[in-house]
């Protein structure tokens, strides 16, 4: 699991006349849509800034470079296995209004069971990550957090770059004294977990456009995306069911 995912709306006090239809979603004011990837330290992994604000997160995705590197083959290969089942896709926590791809594991809205009462518990509550970024985003930085009153927008696109840049240097900064969990969990070793990752990868570019649509129908794979979050159900409830029955 790389991150969660999610989308911000900056308020766009002097957008030009002329293009308030575009960026306004009815009598709202317009907006400039932030598109995110954060860890659970709050780093922002990937950002996307500029789509209007009419836009929700499913037409961001569709514009966003988000997956280009695994596309183009340019992404480090990832192998792990969950449940006893092997993967080799990373993926990202989302809202339910994302798509059921491979690499998007949504919380499951109306729980049946012990079992994926405990997978949505923990799903949301890691999948605040995210909001907990852009909620600290604006604190440190007032400019994102008050309406963008710049007639460019090409100088509201720098300054968040350069907000989302000091605010990754202030975690990386101030990251060892807040971890809450132990890192060995997280690396290599012979165990009997049944998630385990492979940090061996390999950065060859696709040869021709055919493999890099299958890589683009791999990414969109329904059942894919069905399978795992099965195996992550069973997973969490194999790891958190003695705590549970504790409690």
């Amino acid at each position: 699991m790389i991150g969660s995912i999610d989308c911000m709306h900056w308020e766009w006090k002097n957008c030009p006349t002329a293009w308030k239809g575009q960026y306004s979603r009815g009598s709202a004011k317009p907006t400039i849509v932030l598109e995110a990837v954060a860890s659970y330290d709050l780093w922002i992994w990937h950002a996307f800034f500029g789509p209007p604000g009419t836009l929700n997160d499913i037409n961001v995705l569709d514009r966003s470079p988000v997956f280009d590197d695994i596309i183009k083959g340019q992404a480090p290969e990832v192998t792990f296995s969950v449940n006893g089942r092997e993967y080799h896709l990373p993926y990202y926590l989302t809202d339910g209004i994302y798509l059921k791809w491979a690499t998007f594991i949504q919380s499951i809205s109306i729980p049946q069971g012990p079992k994926a009462v405990l997978f949505s518990q923990h799903q949301e509550a890691v999948r605040k990550d995210v909001e907990r970024a852009f909620g600290v985003l604006q604190a440190r930085f007032a400019i994102v957090k008050n309406p963008a009153l710049f007639w460019d927008k090409v100088k509201i696109v720098k300054i968040t770059r350069a907000c989302i840049i000091l605010h990754n240097m202030i975690v990386e900064d101030k990251r060892d004294g807040y971890t809450q969990f132990d890192v060995s969990e997280f690396q290599q070793g012979e165990d009997n977990r049944s998630s385990h990752v492979n940090l061996t990868y390999s950065t060859d570019m696709p040869s021709n456009i055919v493999n890099m649509m299958g890589v683009r129908t791999r990414i969109r794979d329904r059942q894919m995306h069905q399978q795992l979050k099965t195996d992550l159900v069973e997973h969490l409830w194999r790891k958190f069911e003695r705590n549970e029955d504790n409690n």
